[in-house]
Parts: C-alpha cells; structure tokens; sequence
C-alpha cells in the first residue's frame, strides 16, 4: 500500500522535476514545462524533465530521492494509440492535439500570437517555438480537431478536451475560430465536456458565444494579480487593464456559472505570496477559481535565457495550502468543472490538498 502523497512531496516534484524518460513527453509550447507525464498513486501528474533533480524514477518503476525509495506509487503514461493515426491529408493526429495527464486532449487552435515578439510576448511563453520546430501545425481547422477527438475518445479514453488560442488582433482575440472548434466537436461528440482558454475579448459577447457554441468551461488567465508582475512579465497582456479581467470574469461566470470559470495564478513572478493569495481568495468570492501553478523555466522562453529559475518547493507548498483551504471552505473543486486545467490538475499540487 503506497502512502498517501503529501503536499510537500506534490511540490517538490512540481518544482524539482524528475530524472527520467517517460514515453509520453510534451516540449515547448503553451503550456507550464518541458513536462513528461506521470499517475501518483493513480493521480495525474506533469512533471518537469530535469536531470539534475534529486528525484529520479529507476528502471524498476521505484520513486527516489536522492537514491532513498519513496513509497509512492509512480507510473508513466503510456504513449496513445491515437498518435499512430494520420489525416486524409497526411497531417499526424500528434501534431493536431496532445495528450495531457491521462485523459485530457489539448490543441493550440491557433499557435501563433499578436503579442509573440521581444517586447510584447509572456516572458514564460513558447507558443511558437513548437511551430518553428514543426511539431505542430499553425491553424487546426474545426473538422481536423473533431475528427482526432473521436479518435482519442474512441481508442484511448479521452474524457475531456481543452482548446487554447493564441491571441489575435480581432475584438473576439480567437473566440471566433474557438466556436467554431467547439461546435464541430460538440457535433461528433456530444457529450465530451470542453473548455477554451482565451484573453478577454474586446466584446464580452463572445463569452456567451463561445457557451451557447456547446463549451462547458473557460479559463481567462492572468498569471498574476500584480500589475507590476505583469509589465515585466506578460508586457503585451499588461495592456489589458485587470479591471477588464474582472468584467470578463464577471461575464463568464454569469454565463457558464460559478465554478466553471479559472485563471492560472502562477507562483514565483515575483508577486508577494500574501497578496497572491489574497487575490486568489478574491476570485474564489467571485466563482473563479484559481488555478495555482509554479513558474517553471521552459527551454525556448525569454525567462529561461535569463536564467531565471523556479520559486523554492516551500513557498509553492505555502501558497497551494492556503489557496487549497479557501477553496475548500467555498466548496469549489477542480474536478466539478469537469473540463479544462483545474479539472484536470495535473500541472498544479492542488489536488494534493483537496483543491
């Protein structure tokens, strides 16, 4: 019987990273990390690929630390079938979406960004650099999205889809192609639940567009509540005022409910850790939740050229703690969302502490 997986050991490893090679892999990108994915104790996990961590997993499947064995039970997920198939047009299903945790799809619909250049884009961000290598594909149309979405349903047991953008020059900044993703997929799969991720439009319309086109869940994401957090690091999202995010905000949680809206809150940009959490308990008051990750450098990133590193796993554990506690006293839970990045978990030690 392996034993239950603290908070502390949930963000050492969300921090650490592991020394290992898991067959499932995900570099650059939009997301948190050069990540591999793992279950702990059956859970869902990314972790962060690092060879010079302390915690390694052995050819036995063992978790260690520091070559001492830890009583958690560590399995990598396995590569899906999905990946093996292709398009009419010969376009791999892996360069259309990705597997993330153990069954979540996720697609960048469109992977290239207004803000994406030396002065404007999110210091943290590689959302092209996936494009420049060629691993994906620069606009996934509607029907490919569909069409690889019954697939992964069908042969590897996908039970979530989420689709992120990067952002446009239009007053709908991407919200128009995502209604129409969501609409195609809803059209093959009913009953999949789906989130989208989006900055907040010009025209708040488009969030009861975007749910009346059948999503379940959105996530407007901020990264950090501080303004000057934001110049230095998300300059061209700076521009948009927080009072918007709040509009925003307020409009979709009029619109998909409470607890079917999220922002990410990401740990170690600088923001004082009280004032993180204060605003993180704002947001749980308005039906957001918030969804507390570690800043994590990600080759290909302007922060990681700096070499600027991650937040030590105390002040992680510390923030996760406390933002998991005002969660749980407002009821709200990650999995009730049923689609998106709190649904899932898996970049987050939040579902270490019932969030």
């Amino acid at each position: 019987m392996a034993a239950p997986i603290t908070l502390g050991l949930r963000a050492e490893l969300a921090v650490l990273g592991l020394r290992a090679s898991p067959p499932l892999r995900r570099r650059a990108g939009a997301g948190p990390s050069d990540d591999g994915h793992w279950t702990l104790d059956g859970t869902p996990t990314t972790l962060p690929m690092a060879p010079d961590s302390p915690w390694s997993c052995g050819p036995d499947g063992r978790l260690t630390r520091d070559g001492v064995i830890v009583d958690v039970d560590l399995a990598p997920v396995a590569r899906p079938r999905f990946y093996d198939l292709k398009t009419a047009d010969g376009i791999p299903y892996e360069k259309l979406a990705r597997l993330h945790g153990r069954h979540v799809l996720a697609t960048t619909v469109v992977q290239t960004c207004v803000r994406y250049d030396a002065t404007t884009r999110c210091r943290f961000c590689t959302i092209e650099e996936s494009l420049r290598s060629g691993a994906t594909t620069q606009v996934k149309r509607p029907a490919e999205i569909a069409e690889v979405a019954e697939a992964a349903v069908r042969l590897d047991g996908v039970r979530q889809l989420v689709m992120t953008t990067g952002t446009s020059n239009g007053l709908d900044r991407g919200a128009r192609h995502l209604a129409r993703c969501v609409a195609a997929v809803r059209e093959a799969l009913p009953e999949l639940p789906i989130q989208v991720q989006i900055e907040p439009p010009a025209d708040l319309g488009w969030i009861g567009k975007l749910r009346a086109a059948g999503t379940t869940a959105i996530g407007i994401h901020v990264e950090s509540l501080d303004q000057n957090v934001r110049r230095r690091w998300t300059p061209g999202k700076a521009t948009v005022p927080l009072k918007r995010y709040d509009e925003a905000w307020s409009e979709a949680v009029r619109v998909f409910g409470r607890n079917r809206v999220s922002t990410y809150l990401i740990v170690g940009l600088g923001e004082d850790p009280d004032e993180l959490v204060a605003g993180a308990e704002r947001l749980i008051r308005m039906g957001v939740y918030p969804f507390v990750v570690p800043y994590r450098p990600l080759e290909g990133a302007l922060a990681h050229a700096d070499g600027i590193g991650a937040p030590s796993h105390e002040i992680v554990a510390d923030v996760t703690d406390r933002v998991g506690r005002a969660l749980r006293r407002a009821g709200m839970r990650g999995a009730d969302q049923k689609a998106g990045c709190a649904a899932c978990g898996a970049c987050s030690a939040l579902n270490a502490v019932g969030g």
